[in-house]
């Protein structure tokens, strides 16, 4: 689904870039915060209207079991990215612990339906190709709300091509089929994230909590929970002046 958006996104950026929009931040991460929250308030909308509802549909109708056979299926299919990715940041030991994953859940977890790799010792990962980059030594660059694809930086908006690349599901000939996988996927991510609404009930600026939230994700990913004592003692001091 992100060639979809691919023209879209590239000439949002430009919009974004030549109209000077968003004025002076008030976080040095976030200079299009003006522009982003406009779009966040779109995103939200879509989500209350439409991702929500069908969401609860099919966590309505969905039995359990079945569900979490759909859930472990896709999480077994994004263990072909991880092990690229690990590969790519030289995580050689992590991208055969992928392999082994795959493989196992791939035949004994009948098409990754089930996750025997896991009492097998085999640890999950979560690698995309932002984070490589990131350790490569490419900086996040600005926070970007995209419409329908939700947060982001201008360095994960790019990254996100070359992971649609090394998506499973993208190599599935037949596209209503492919669209069809991508669209069941979009919808279990969603609802994973229902048990978590409840959490941004008392947050007094949700668009602020959930950019933050995010950029210290992502920080932390990247840098494999390794952070440096310079940079918390920074976000403790003054968050504005940290490096995302």
């Amino acid at each position: 689904m992100n060639n979809l958006f691919k023209f879209p996104l590239i000439s949002l950026l430009i919009l974004i870039l030549l109209s000077g929009c968003a004025g002076t931040p008030k976080n040095k991460a976030d200079p299009w915060e003006s522009w982003n929250r406009k779009v966040f308030q779109f995103n939200k909308s879509v989500d209350k209207n439409i991702a929500k509802p069908a969401t609860k549909v099919y966590k309505a109708v969905t039995p359990d079991l079945v569900e979490k056979g759909i859930s472990n299926m896709f999480s077994n299919l994004r263990d072909v990215p991880n092990m690229i990715n690990n590969l790519l940041q030289g995580k050689v030991l992590d991208s055969f612990s992928d392999l082994g994953r795959f493989a196992a859940n791939s035949t004994l977890g009948v098409a990754g339906l089930w996750d025997p790799a896991s009492s097998m010792g085999l640890e999950k990962h979560d690698e995309d190709f932002g984070q490589t980059l990131g350790a490569w030594g490419v900086p996040a660059g600005p926070y970007v709300m995209l419409p329908f694809l939700g947060v982001s930086t201008v360095r994960d908006t790019g990254a996100s091509w070359v992971d649609s690349y090394f998506d499973p599901l993208y190599q599935i000939d037949h596209i209503p089929t492919r669209y069809q996988f991508k669209i069941l996927e979009l919808v279990d991510k969603r609802s994973s994230l229902l048990k978590y609404e409840e959490q941004l009930e008392d947050v007094i600026d949700e668009y602020a909590f959930i950019r933050d939230v995010y950029l210290q994700n992502r920080q932390y990913k990247v840098l494999d929970g390794e952070i440096p004592f310079e940079e918390e003692e920074c976000e403790e001091e003054d968050p504005e002046d940290c490096e995302f």
